[in-house]
């Protein structure tokens, strides 16, 4: 693989977790793995990895695209990012109130019940 592969891998493993990188990469097959590598690279590798702002705040940038756009899975997938990108439950709301105004309030209301469920999720599993 590339070296932009490498430094998306890192990356996507520091964002996301082990965890669910490994899952993905656990049911990659042939006819997705060109999609996986495409990601890797580009997303990750070539977005993610940039320094020019933090992660907290790719992570808002992130949640607000998703949220607007109406990419619910990505949106619960980012939101769970949050633990280890920095970003508050009050940095996802700010985010989200940005939505309401620029892409909709359905979209941004919508966006919140994932939110309030992903981070209650999150709180039980902590309290394990």
């Amino acid at each position: 693989m590339s070296a932009r592969y490498d430094d998306g891998m890192r990356t996507r493993r520091r964002v996301l977790g082990d965890a669910h990188v490994d899952r993905a990469e656990a049911t990659k097959t042939g006819f997705d793995e060109p999609f996986q590598t495409l990601i890797t690279e580009s997303a990750w590798g070539s977005v993610w990895s940039r320094d020019t702002i933090t992660p907290r705040e790719r992570s808002m940038l992130t949640i607000a695209l998703l949220a607007g756009l109406g990419n619910d899975h990505e949106l619960a997938m980012h939101v769970r990012a949050t633990a280890n990108t920095g970003a508050s439950p009050d940095d996802i709301l700010e985010a989200l109130l940005h939505v309401a105004i620029y892409a909709g309030v359905p979209r941004a209301n919508h966006a919140i019940k994932i939110a309030k469920e992903t981070l209650a999720e999150m709180s039980r599993e902590d309290q394990r």
